[in-house]
């Protein structure tokens, strides 16, 4: 259990950044490394509670305390096994995710003190590639079953993998030229860089599993033909529909959704930086949206929006301000409303908005709604924007109304639900918010699943490789209650333990649904 009292004698000590006025300069990641023995130190910090509740807040159920033992015996190697018998993509999470398994640490009752598990399971997974632990797996035995995979976010790649070692065949479909979703076009290389990514791709290749890049499921191939060529087929297609701003001046050119700039800017960062390629990635068009030299203001305070704010000051805004409709959160957890183990509601200022402030370019306002958009000769120049009421629906406050100069507005305000024409194209049953209706990973059309943001909404990166593990485990199920087929090595019923859902290391229960971070 690390070591006996460490958690008293030893300080927390967090994930160390770069500069935030030098990182500007750069599209690299900015987190500082810290030397393996120091976070073996904080691994000694974890007290192994009786009654842990780090892994109920990781929707992953990851086995937190455990390795946070083996960091600190610096048993690295088996540390991996272990992160890695819940986690495909640690690595992913290790920089993506808010982490509410900290959030919900025992430490955390003391706030500001839990284990620093992020760093932790950064460092295993860093360390294991640098060793060269991480290998392809693939299967022992074939089913001779095939499965189609629609979508390679984080919630395909997560299925894709689980399927293939389960011995089924699986094709992995994505209309970008590219794996990896919005990891890869949404998030900026400063906070993952791509090539983090593509080894995780060469690995699923490797393993077996078939990329089929710039196909669009719908246009490009109909379900029907895939039903035709396979025996299952998840859906991963997340939650692609932005949640819109519609008010006066709307239509002006220069006000565009937060995706179709930051897929703009992650395609110019493959195609530009030579120690940053992106394989396969195109480059964008030279009219491309950009900042640089504009006043830019973000509607929307989440992750989404300080992604456009980091974009747009390295590309040289002339000024940037992110709006938010939500009154400002509390400087700590609010007790009241989200007390431990939940995620806690409280101010945390962004790493780009860091970056903005540190060379006093940009400014973040709270409760803010915009009332229109100003423009001149077809083009926005300003929004009028006014002090929001308190509580929904949130109107303006009389007297309150001003302008702000605008070249150019991002909308981040969340996704809403999938695109409908796929959803709606395959005739399957939706809930009430429009996402894919399937409770246990099974969607009306018998074969067909859902997993991911398509399923459970907008989400985090570690709900996303959870879904996506759970429906392999759901469609591993269907394929094995189809029967065996001749020739293969598909077990019978009663050889059930090569099967997803029970042979690669819980994959089983899921997590209990929880309040998201960054919601």
């Amino acid at each position: 259990m690390g070591e006996l009292g460490a958690f008293l004698k030893i300080e927390r000590s967090g994930v160390s950044y770069d500069d935030p006025s030098e990182r500007l300069e750069h599209y690299k990641e900015f987190i500082t490394p810290r030397p393996v023995q120091e976070v073996a130190e904080q691994g000694a910090r974890c007290m192994e509670c009786g009654v842990p509740f780090c892994h109920n807040g990781c929707p992953l159920g990851n086995l937190i305390p455990d390795w946070n033992d083996l960091v600190y015996r610096g048993r690295m190697k088996d540390a991996i096994k272990q992160l890695h018998s819940t986690n495909n993509f640690p690595e992913f999470t290790g920089r993506l995710c808010p982490a509410p398994c900290e959030a919900a640490c025992v430490m955390e009752i003391r706030e500001g003190e839990a284990i620093t598990i992020k760093q932790i399971e950064n460092t295993i997974i860093d360390t294991a590639w640098e060793n060269g632990w991480v290998v392809p797996e693939p299967p022992e035995k074939e089913t001779g079953r095939t499965v189609a995979v629609v979508g390679a976010g984080p919630a395909g790649l997560a299925a894709a993998q689980q399927l293939r070692r389960a011995g089924h065949t699986v094709t992995l479909y994505e209309r970008d030229e590219s794996p990896g979703g919005l990891m890869r076009f949404g998030v900026p290389d400063f906070k993952i860089e791509k090539g983090v990514i593509e080894r995780r791709v060469e690995q699923l290749v490797a393993e077996g599993v078939q990329l089929r890049c710039g196909v669009e499921v719908g246009t490009d191939v109909t379900l029907e033909q895939l039903r035709a060529e396979h025996d299952a087929v998840v859906l991963s297609i997340g939650s692609r529909v932005p949640r819109d701003l519609p008010v006066e001046g709307r239509e002006l050119d220069g006000i565009h959704s937060a995706m179709e700039y930051l897929y703009v800017r992650n395609r110019w960062v493959a195609a530009t930086q030579p120690d940053q390629p992106s394989p396969r990635s195109q480059a964008p068009e030279p009219d491309a949206i950009s900042a640089a030299g504009k006043h830019v203001v973000v509607i929307g305070g989440g992750d989404t929006g300080a992604d456009c704010v980091g974009n747009s000051l390295r590309e040289g805004a002339l000024s940037v301000t992110q709006l938010e409709l939500l009154p400002e959160p509390p400087a700590k957890r609010p007790d009241d409303r989200t007390p431990w183990p939940l995620w806690p509601q409280k101010f945390r200022l962004s790493y780009a908005m860091e970056e903005g402030l540190a060379v006093d370019k940009a400014e973040q306002d709270f409760s803010v709604v915009t009332t229109r958009f100003v423009g001149e000769d077809g083009k926005v120049t300003a929004i009028e924007v006014a002090d929001a009421q308190p509580a929904p629906p949130f109107g303006p406050v009389e007297g309150t109304t001003r302008e702000i100069k605008a070249d150019v507005v991002f909308l981040a305000m969340g996704f809403l639900h999938p695109e409908p024409e796929l959803v709606d194209g395959l005739g399957l049953a939706k809930d009430q918010r429009g996402n894919i209706k399937a409770p246990t990973y099974a969607t009306s059309e018998e074969g067909v699943f859902a997993a991911g943001d398509a399923r459970r909404g907008q989400s985090l990166i570690v709900w996303a490789i959870n879904e996506g593990r759970q429906a392999a485990r759901m469609a591993d199920r269907y394929l094995h209650g189809l029967g065996p087929v001749e020739g293969s090595d598909q077990p019978g019923p009663g050889d059930r333990d090569q099967a997803a859902g029970d042979a690669l290391p819980h994959a089983g229960a899921e997590p209990p649904e929880q309040a998201e971070p960054g919601l």
